[in-house]
């Protein structure tokens, strides 16, 4: 089976008929993969939610998270500027794909009444954005931590410049969209 990052080498060759691409850098690939999780304002009830939270996705990543702080105050949510709201990492290069292949062979697998994936979440420029519910999809989360579960969301940022060149690098990569 080839990886990823095998087959994002050969997307040009796939794919340069259907784009005119004249030069294999023109072809999309990969640049980063960003992971969020909002902790929100529940930190002022357990101030340990954020290091629970950045323990867990060091874990899933393979990377220190950093703390995301309030951009602006927001009355209405108890928020003030600067307060703790969420936690983030950024992967690039061998850590991303890494994280891809677990992603797409061992969590998506592992996702209750998995049906594919929508093809609108790819947005217009090329990336694709993707909720999770539970980080208990991933193999690094130990069954005894069940109690905390939070969501996340995954952000793929790819160089295709359209929505059908980026649909057509994802379905070349194999990303399980609904039929």
């Amino acid at each position: 089976m080839k990886t990823i990052k095998e087959i994002e080498k050969t997307a040009y060759a796939s794919l340069k008929d259907r784009f005119g691409y004249k030069n294999p850098m023109a072809a999309p690939r990969f640049v980063k993969i960003v992971v969020n999780s909002a902790t929100g304002s529940g930190i002022k009830r357990d101030p340990k939610r954020n290091e629970l939270v950045m323990s867990r996705l060091a874990k899933i990543t393979g990377q220190k998270p950093t703390v995301r702080a309030a951009k602006q105050s927001v009355a209405s949510f108890k928020v003030r500027q600067g307060d703790p709201i969420g936690v983030s990492v950024t992967l690039r290069g061998a850590r991303m794909y890494s994280f891809l292949e677990k992603f797409f062979n061992v969590a998506i697998p592992r996702t209750k009444d998995f049906r594919g994936i929508e093809r609108k979440i790819v947005d217009d420029i090329g990336n694709l954005t993707l909720g999770i519910k539970e980080h208990t999809i991933f193999p690094e989360v130990a069954d005894e931590e069940l109690k905390d579960v939070f969501g996340l969301s995954l952000t793929m940022v790819t160089t295709a410049k359209t929505k059908d060149e980026a649909l057509a690098f994802f379905d070349l990569i194999g990303f399980p969209f609904k039929k």
